[in-house]
């Protein structure tokens, strides 16, 4: 999507070193190629062969070559069925699918297989591309993103206005958004895009809460090899949660920090009141932490598609750090207000020109 707009003339990336779960108290790496598997601790040595066989079926899988399904229909075939068919275990099941596939729940194993096994090719051809593992991450951090943008939007004609609070938005008679006020300016507008804050309690529903932990570290997560960026992903069951917990660590090599300092966020979705008690089982896995800030946010999504009101609303951010269901929120988004998909259907070599 990035290549696809352009504004990747303005941003540098930069891998993220290390995938890695969480299983039975350690933090292991996340294997992704068969030569890997046979490696990994995650796994004894006969699962290691059968994960290896998948990731080979993943591997060779091509939705319009019928001779690489090996018998499998994957638009019938449920997620639960194909891991099962390769005879793999519940515990493998898990870190596929949550830590790979990055699934927040398990809906999808009894759902068919082929939108899970795309996300897994996905996730594979990432590793190969980028090497250490399948994320990148802005240098000088997320705030370029925005700022990209902006920049991309000035060159189309786009206008910003700064240091200007949202007081009102403002509709016609029918109840259709007419325009935002600022103090005793308008801007008026065919429709209006933005975040749930800006609307009304009626617009909107609450979905529940996040909660974020900000740590500063002198060192690296322990146990990830030194690696100055990783992720880990902890499976909410292996902790006795429903819900996954998300590890993401930065340092001086994305340019978010000071040499020798390190920021690790984790966060989660809340299940009960204590906050801190929610992230405890990524907080443990940092070691010293120097000083940290725990937030907790209500996350709400849109009650209407805004086709009436003129109002399309995004969803809150979702606890992950990998933005994957954010992504699926803005294409969702675009469509609204576009009514049609985003064809990122682009001249290869242009992209290539481009990045």
């Amino acid at each position: 999507m990035l290549l696809h707009t352009k504004v990747t003339r303005y941003l540098e990336f930069k891998s993220i070193e290390g995938s890695y779960v969480y299983k039975g108290g350690k933090i292991l790496k996340v294997p992704a190629t068969p030569e890997e598997a046979l490696k990994s601790s995650l796994m004894g040595l006969f699962e290691k062969r059968r994960f290896r066989n998948f990731l080979i079926f993943i591997d060779n899988y091509d939705e319009t070559k019928p001779d690489t399904h090996q018998g499998k229909d994957l638009t019938t075939m449920t997620m639960r069925e194909l891991y099962v068919a390769f005879g793999l275990q519940p515990d493998t099941h898990q870190f596929i699918s949550h830590a790979m596939c990055l699934q927040l729940d398990d809906v999808h194993l009894d759902k068919p297989a082929l939108p899970t096994v795309k996300e897994l090719q996905t996730y594979c051809y990432s590793l190969s591309r980028y090497g250490t593992s399948p994320y990148i991450y802005p240098v000088y951090g997320l705030g370029g993103l925005p700022e990209g943008f902006s920049r991309l939007c000035a060159i189309h004609g786009g206008t910003f206005m700064l240091n200007r609070d949202v007081d009102e938005i403002c509709y016609n008679d029918a109840g259709e958004a007419i325009g935002v006020k600022s103090g005793n300016e308008m801007a008026r507008a065919k429709f209006v895009v933005g975040d749930p804050s800006y609307f009304p309690k009626e617009k909107v529903r609450e979905t529940g809460q996040i909660v974020r932990c900000i740590c500063f570290l002198n060192h690296p997560i322990p146990n990830t090899g030194d690696l100055e960026s990783v992720q880990v992903v902890i499976h909410g069951p292996q902790v006795n949660r429903k819900n996954d917990i998300f590890v993401c660590s930065l340092g001086n090599a994305h340019q978010v920090s000071a040499a020798g300092v390190y920021i690790a966020i984790v966060s989660t979705k809340m299940e009960g009141t204590d906050a801190d008690k929610e992230v405890i089982p990524g907080l443990a896995l940092l070691g010293h932490i120097m000083q940290r800030f725990t937030m907790v946010a209500t996350t709400y999504e849109p009650v209407s598609d805004g086709s009436k009101d003129k109002c399309y609303i995004s969803s809150n951010f979702d606890a992950s750090s990998h933005f994957e269901g954010d992504v699926d929120d803005l294409l969702s988004l675009y469509k609204r207000v576009t009514g049609e998909d985003l064809d990122m259907n682009i001249n290869a070599d242009s992209v290539e020109a481009d990045y």
